[in-house]
């Protein structure tokens, strides 16, 4: 029977739950109004800001199209995306371990709050780790058993995932390693090339469980001996062809025919990728100035960033270095794939200010692999109760991320909340206003999203986003004049304010403060509404 419905139902069970309980936050709402704007001026946004983000907007574009744009339907993709990931880490960890080892790998990954916080997120990042674990996977069964058709699917996969997340290609840096040590050549002593895609070695190798020969089994016989199987373990796989070096490994120009073949799978990912990243690269002053410069205390952080969740992030980095021990050479792949991007993109953030730890989602199903083969070493029942547990741990935080998706949950942002003020209080010919307009936190795309078409005109608006292929509208350049119609203004400012209009800076501030006076303020969590009349 196979294993992975069971973590990809789990998964889907708990990022369904509550789904569309937290509002869409500041990112959510930029995914919005992209994906709801035609074509060709999605295009035009490309080109100005988000140009990584793009080809995931364009997804979205299309799924919003036969969906809508309800929270729910913003997020079922990320959802759907994470139980595949759950489910395939499930059949990773069986192709590298054993089965037992895959399914509590995936039943972990379905329990961590990170699992839902991404999973509820109309961003690309659960996308991301799904492709990122398929990738991984191909490469396992092209190594395994070369062949055009897997090679094909590997190098689509690389493809798809460097289009929805470019920092997920540092996982590329781990494929290399496995598809090296692939190839290493036997020493001199007979010794077999590492054993990183999983099952115990070849014909020419030590035993099944990876010591010496007559520890697991006879040598050579590629599994171990009955006498010693540990009742109620899963045993890896024995068949001997599928091991990376077979019966002692490639030598001479045999030997490079698996990284030639994994070279020019990635072609594809190059010629798509490469016009992204030189536009990525243009925009990167714009599109990451809120990012701040990486630190040392940033990698300490990270376990808890990417499970959302100090506690349970500690509890999954302690399972993975005793899974780690445990698997040794077998480790290789599934360890690389947490270690490399993470130094790759730390490295990269003392550069250029990269380091955001939801940019590194992608690495944590690996993370759970190793866990996972650290809890079959027990029995089922008790590695079950430990699954559990990191779910309990996880409770807290799996509560607070479907009140607020804004970090920190503390500062939370009610669009919602404002929205409804104005829907109660709008009159025909009212105004709205907007300060600051060119924030991330998005005040306007956040009104528009809970109001449509209903929504107070937005009076200083002379070019709005879609016009000027931007997430962020210009406003014109004499407020005066543009106010100049207008009787009842909504002000809508960011943060909580006593006096609304002292909070307007420059000369949309002095004109509101010349022709207008604060009738009624309404505060609300992150913002503040107010009321302003003639």
């Amino acid at each position: 029977m196979p294993i992975w419905p069971w973590p990809a139902l789990l998964t889907l069970l708990v990022t369904a739950a509550g789904i569309d309980r937290a509002q869409p936050w500041r990112d959510e709402l930029a995914t919005w109004s992209a994906a709801t704007r035609p074509v060709d001026d999605l295009v035009r946004l490309a080109g100005t800001i988000d140009a990584a983000t793009g080809p995931y907007y364009l997804f979205m574009h299309a799924w919003v199209a036969v969906a809508g744009d309800s929270v729910t339907a913003l997020r079922l993709p990320a959802a759907l995306a994470m139980s595949a990931a759950a489910g395939l880490t499930a059949v990773l960890g069986q192709r590298l371990v054993d089965a037992r080892a895959g399914l509590l790998a995936g039943l972990l990954l379905a329990v961590l709050p990170g699992t839902s916080r991404y999973g509820q997120e109309a961003r690309p990042y659960a996308l991301a780790t799904f492709l990122a674990v398929l990738a991984t996977l191909l490469l396992v069964e092209a190594l395994r058993r070369p062949g055009r058709a897997r090679w094909t699917g590997y190098a689509a996969a690389v493809a798809a995932l460097g289009l929805t997340h470019l920092i997920a290609l540092t996982l590329l840096a781990a494929h290399a390693v496995a598809v090296l040590a692939a190839r290493r050549p036997p020493g001199r002593t007979g010794e077999p090339p590492a054993n990183v895609t999983g099952g115990p070695a070849g014909t020419g190798g030590p035993a099944g469980t990876g010591g010496p020969a007559g520890t697991g089994g006879p040598a050579g016989t590629g599994g171990p001996s009955p006498a010693r199987r540990t009742p109620g373990r899963t045993e890896p796989a024995t068949d001997a062809a599928g091991d990376l070096a077979g019966a002692g490994g490639p030598t001479g120009a045999a030997s490079w025919r698996r990284p030639l073949c994994w070279a020019l799978a990635l072609v594809p990912a190059a010629l798509l990728v490469t016009p992204l990243v030189l536009l990525a690269v243009g925009q990167r002053s714009r599109q990451l100035d809120w990012v701040d410069p990486v630190r040392l205390t940033d990698l300490t952080a990270l376990p808890g960033g990417v499970a959302q969740s100090g506690t349970v992030g500690g509890l999954l980095v302690g399972l993975a270095a005793l899974g780690a021990a445990r698997l040794g050479r077998r480790a290789l792949l599934p360890g690389c794939a947490v270690l490399l991007p993470v130094l790759l993109v730390f490295a990269a953030g003392a550069v250029v200010p990269l380091w955001v730890p939801r940019y590194l989602v992608f690495v944590v199903p690996f993370g759970c692999l190793l866990a996972g083969a650290a809890l079959a070493t027990v029995r089922l029942p008790a590695a079950l109760a430990v699954v559990a547990l990191a779910g309990l741990l996880g409770l807290p935080d799996q509560a607070a991320l479907r009140r607020t998706h804004e970090w920190p949950r503390t500062a939370p942002v009610d669009y919602r909340g404002a929205a409804r003020v104005v829907t109660d209080g709008q009159r025909p010919g009212d105004a709205v206003v907007y300060s600051p307009r060119e924030s991330w936190l998005f005040l306007d795309l956040g009104i528009a999203y809970h109001l449509g078409d209903g929504r107070p005109r937005d009076v200083l608006v002379a070019q709005d986003q879609v016009r000027r292929g931007d997430l962020w509208a210009a406003e014109c350049d004499r407020p005066a004049e543009c106010l100049a119609g207008a009787e009842r203004i909504w002000l809508i400012v960011a943060g909580r304010r006593d006096d609304p209009l002292s909070a307007v800076p420059g000369a949309k501030g002095d004109a509101l403060r010349a022709g207008f006076t604060v009738e009624r303020v309404w505060p609300r969590p992150g913002l503040t509404v107010a009321l302003l009349t003639r």
